[in-house]
């Protein structure tokens, strides 16, 4: 297991994460994105850009349709982002917005000429790119920014200010790796933007021995002697065979990397482009994000006059728009004021209300539950003034009026449905007193039966068997006499006084419907 850190180590890691932070925000921050319609070309110029604005820019950046300024200047302030680098595609022009925030200004470019990175590097018979050299910010260089003029200065500030500040005495050369380069062209008035990567190579040597120092050992089967390969510019190309001279050569402050680049050694420092490439116009300088006064524009030239009235129209535009703000505000505040008032009003009319439902003593509560039964109370209330009066206990039956439930026992729903008496072969005559049975063939499956076993609540085929079957057994208990006394007729006749149906409850004998038939109905009908 690795050993816990100590309180000084941990204090030395949280102290560097804090600077790497403060200094992280202390660094410019871009975005650089497209609005409406653009082309493959034009979103591979932008992929560019943000290449050569790494590290400090958000190289994975997705833009929806749905997406407005306003939306991105509302990420931008808590991520840090300090300039926009918007692009834009008409029917004629590639044009370009340069945006400081969080107030501006804006510049307005027109792209008359790019080249992608791919044609830079196609051109190039060697090129120099890595990613190493996307781990720090380009160096800036301005060129020609000296004449007077307030664009001009305006244009300078705002590229200085893209990139972060470089202290000399401070800095690490190791760390300038690329090279972006500005220059301002007077006559056409136009911006060359130029993206160099940057190697040092030790001069006052010969090319073979800065190969060998370099690792780069060349072909040697067509030299008959070493010193061939010493000898200045023997058998070597024309691209490594380039010329230094004063305008590359320096004395170096620090070692920087690569063999034979030692400290107050002289050194070349030599440039090689990567793209991408522009050639930018400016059109016009606007204050604000897009929505401020035009402080300077290349085409359209106003005079004094014009522009005070301009400014006055504005001020008019800005007051009229402030008093309706006003003026909404008022009308907001009003409402919400009637809102409170009437809120008011309603809550006393409703505290008023109740209290006069509480002195009326006859009207039911309205805040009773519906499980409570109102008769129950009144019955306890009349059981407590009994033992209140009389002194002993009430008896149970003494108050009834609590018992009772509605819809036969149960707490609510409609009354049962009553069926039809049956239709059956043994109908029974109305004026004898005797109750029809309900039809009960559709819930027989549900309710339990109330008839003894084998017998069916409806007599049909079943049951006429059923009793044939009975008589034959039970012959010998009836004589003669008795039937005639009891008075069986045949079954379904019409008149029969057959045994009464009712009380079955009551009663566990089991009722013969119909006629008697077997031995002994046959015995009684011969006597006749």
């Amino acid at each position: 297991m690795s050993k816990e850190k100590t309180k000084n180590q941990k204090k030395l890691r949280a102290t560097s994460i804090h600077n790497a932070e403060e200094e992280y925000a202390g660094v410019p921050h871009s975005f650089v994105f497209h609005r409406g319609q653009i082309g493959k070309n034009v979103q591979q110029l932008i992929e560019d850009v943000r290449r050569a604005m790494e590290p400090f820019t958000a190289t994975s950046l997705k833009v929806r349709k749905k997406n407005s300024l306003k939306d991105f200047v509302a990420v931008a302030g808590p991520l840090g982002v300090t300039h926009f680098l918007i692009f834009t595609k008409t029917e004629a022009n590639v044009n370009f917005k340069f945006v400081r925030l969080p107030r501006g200004p804006t510049l307005h470019f027109r792209v008359t000429q790019y080249s992608l990175v791919k044609d830079i590097i196609s051109s190039l018979k060697r090129h120099r790119m890595h990613e190493q050299q996307f781990t720090h910010p380009p160096l800036l260089v301005l060129n020609n920014f000296g004449t007077q003029g307030m664009h001009v200065k305006v244009m300078a500030t705002m590229f200085q200010n893209m990139f972060p500040s470089i202290n000399v005495h401070k800095i690490n050369l190791n760390t300038i790796r690329r090279c972006i380069l500005i220059n301002y062209n007077e006559d056409t008035q136009s911006l060359d933007f130029r993206h160099y990567s940057v190697k040092v190579v030790p001069v006052g040597m010969s090319k073979g021995v800065k190969k060998l120092l370099q690792e780069k050992f060349p072909n040697m089967s067509r030299w008959e002697d070493i010193s061939e390969l010493l000898v200045k510019g023997a058998n070597l190309s024309e691209s490594e065979a380039e010329q230094d001279g004063d305008h590359n050569i320096t004395e170096l402050p620090q070692a920087y990397a690569g063999r034979g680049n030692m400290k107050s050694q002289q050194s070349a420092v030599r440039l090689t482009e990567i793209g991408p490439r522009m050639t930018l116009q400016l059109i016009k300088i606007e204050e604000g994000l897009s929505d401020g006064k035009v402080l300077y524009h290349s085409f359209i030239k106003k005079t004094e006059e014009e522009i005070s009235a301009m400014l006055e129209r504005k001020e008019k535009k800005l007051k009229l728009k402030n008093e309706r703000k006003q003026k909404q505000e008022q009308n907001v505040q009003k409402k919400q004021q009637q809102k409170e008032e009437n809120k008011n009003r309603s809550m006393a009319g409703m505290k008023r209300k109740k209290g006069e439902d509480d002195e009326d003593s006859e009207v039911e509560d309205p805040g009773l539950s519906g499980e409570q039964d109102p008769a129950n109370l009144s019955e306890d209330d009349d059981a407590e003034y009994y033992r209140q009066v009389v002194g002993e206990e009430p008896d149970q039956d003494l108050f009834l009026h609590g018992s009772k439930k509605p819809f036969g026992g149960r707490k609510y729903g409609p009354p049962r449905k009553k069926f039809k008496g049956s239709k059956g072969p043994a109908t029974q005559r109305r004026d004898s007193g005797s109750q029809a049975e309900p039809h009960k063939g559709k819930f027989a499956k549900h309710q339990k039966s109330k008839f003894p076993k084998g017998q069916s609540p409806r007599p049909g085929k079943k049951q006429q068997k059923f009793q044939k079957s009975k008589e034959g057994k039970g012959a010998h208990k009836h004589s003669p006499a008795q039937s005639k006394k009891k008075g069986f007729k045949k079954p379904g006749a019409f008149g029969s006084k057959g045994p009464k149906m009712g009380n079955r409850s009551k009663t566990n004998t089991r009722q013969k419907v119909g006629g008697p038939k077997g031995k002994a109905f046959k015995q009684k009908k011969k006597s006749h």
